[in-house]
């Protein structure tokens, strides 16, 4: 998984958690708000551990959106 992909679950991880907002792992394989949206139901656990590490980066290293 391209971790700097815009959409991927890493990066729909740090932007939920740089916009304050609780884990729900989804991404979007066509890019953010492009087509159809996978929720943690139909993602592997790869992908949520990507979403997972994502979301854990940013509240260590990253801000928030003030």
């Amino acid at each position: 998984m391209d971790r700097g992909r815009n959409g991927s679950p890493y990066d729909r991880g740090r932007a939920d958690s740089y916009y304050d907002r609780s884990r729900a792992p989804h991404w979007y394989p066509e890019g953010t708000y492009k087509g159809t949206k996978i929720a943690a139901e139909q993602m592997t656990p790869e992908q949520i551990e990507e979403y997972e590490s994502g979301y854990d980066w940013n509240e260590v290293y990253g801000g928030k959106k003030d």
